[in-house]
């Protein structure tokens, strides 16, 4: 085709005539009039020929942003690790011991499964002066009957009606005796230093909460590993990245532990968003305190053993985390801590867990037409490059947290299945909160299968 543009001018210049083969052997044109439906099929042909061009070179667009979000996102989670890792080495030099009383509150909701072992390593804590309040929230199961027959020393037991979740720490709060409050989810069992170590970064005068490090005790089957490599991965390499940028926005209700005076100061904690652990977090960070993570200080909790619970569960999180992320937009604008959540924090929310889990469905739908359309050899190179870089990540982020390699295996049914129902978990809450409807709390029923792994010494390490 390029030669007939050189050869056609030529060609005539010499007295050659060009015409069509009819009418060059004097046979009536071949032409035939093409009728309206003719033509309307043949535009819309058109069209959709231009905009399936246009849509691919959109999805390559997208499939390059999002790989590139992703490579960004784990250099700078392994960088602020690593600087994490030096600011932790440093710390353990010599500096003040505190040994100040503690008042834990447990506030507790038919949680029977588990509440025992609760208290019990509450109290098997090696911490000088400790007080455990169990706050019962109008239970149905026994669960202040429960911890009032264990009889344990320096444990109180407050009845309330049900009213939530946050009114049950508030009532505790109330209640509490002494300045550093760990507030504890009540299916969540501690070691004996847990305490100890969650509270010595309030040595340091400007710290106003400590984040400690939650693990997944019940690991065993697909799901309960897949969620065990999110918790360490997601979770605990975004804690040090935030501990570092100084803009952490949640403190897991598991673990994590306040002064009395910024629980005080924040008028205690909210209970108009269904995620009341990152709400109170961006308020402390809002009234200029420091909020810190303490990777030693472990807790290990009850994660979701089925996917319906999982799904209700990360549900109620992410709708949860859109309504305070909106509450506190303002902290765009303000100055300090606030303003560092609000710079910092609130973009890497927006953009990792709402609009890259919001386009990852329509990237899955064009890997699959890749599959169909496109070479093998290119998408799979594509695909097990991605995969051996998580796979690193994983590696990396299981070492840290002094964990085995071995869930790493699950690691590419993770992608194929559990990454999906995560996605759609957004999909979900984005429409949710875009048509207006208001989300209940869901709760998760409780097996006392984590309670009693964590008994029996068998805590998955």
């Amino acid at each position: 085709m390029a030669a007939l543009d050189q050869l056609l001018p030529r060609l005539t210049k010499q007295g050659y005539r060009f015409t069509t083969v009819s009418e060059g052997i004097g046979a009536p044109p071949s032409t035939v009039a093409a009728s309206a439906g003719t033509r309307w099929s043949g535009t819309a042909l058109r069209w959709t020929q231009t905009g399936a061009g246009w849509l691919t070179e959109a999805m390559n667009l997208l499939l390059g942003v999002a790989l590139l979000l992703g490579v960004a996102r784990l250099a700078v989670q392994v960088v602020c690790a690593q600087t994490h890792v030096r600011r932790v080495r440093r710390r353990k030099g010599p500096r003040r011991t505190v040994d100040a009383p503690v008042s834990v509150i447990v506030p507790a909701y038919n949680e029977a499964a588990n509440i025992a072992a609760t208290v019990r390593s509450l109290v098997a804590s090696a911490y000088p002066t400790l007080e455990v309040i169990v706050v019962d929230d109008g239970s149905s199961d026994g669960t202040a009957e429960i911890v009032e027959r264990l009889g344990l020393r320096g444990v109180r037991v407050i009845r309330q009606a049900n009213a939530g979740k946050p009114a049950a720490l508030n009532t505790g709060i109330r209640a509490a005796r002494a300045e550093l409050l760990v507030l504890v989810d009540g299916d969540t069992v501690f070691q004996p230093d847990t305490i100890h170590r969650l509270v010595q970064e309030f040595a340091d005068p400007t710290v106003g909460a400590i984040s400690g490090n939650t693990k997944v005790a019940n690991r065993r089957g697909l799901l309960g590993r897949w969620q065990h490599l999110e918790y360490v991965i997601g979770f605990n390499l975004d804690r040090r990245m935030y501990d570092v940028l100084e803009c952490m926005p949640t403190i897991p209700g598991a673990i994590g532990a306040f002064r009395r005076q910024v629980l005080l100061r924040v008028a205690g904690v909210p209970s108009d968003t269904l995620a009341e652990d990152t709400d109170l977090t961006m308020q402390v960070l809002r009234a200029g305190w420091r909020v810190v993570y303490e990777e030693g200080a472990i807790a290990w909790t009850e994660a979701p053993s089925t996917l319906r619970q999982l799904w209700r569960q990360r549900y109620r999180w992410c709708y949860g985390t859109m309504q305070a992320m909106w509450k506190h937009r303002h902290a765009l604008r303000e100055p300090g801590a606030g303003g560092k959540l609000g710079r910092r924090g609130l973009p890497y929310l927006t953009v990792f867990q709402i609009v890259l889990p919001l386009t990852a469905p329509a990237v899955d739908v064009f890997a699959v037409y890749g599959l169909l359309f496109m070479p093998w050899s290119t998408l799979a190179l594509a695909w097990t490059g991605l995969l051996l870089l998580q796979g690193i990540t994983a590696g990396y982020a299981l070492r840290l947290d002094h964990e085995r390699l071995g869930p790493i295996w699950t690691l590419p049914l993770q992608q194929l299945v559990y990454r999906q129902v995560m996605y759609l978990v957004v999909v979900q809450s984005v429409v949710t909160a875009v048509v207006g409807n208001r989300l209940r709390w869901q709760r998760m029923d409780r097996t006392g299968e984590a309670a009693a792994l964590v008994g029996a010494g068998t805590t998955g390490r």
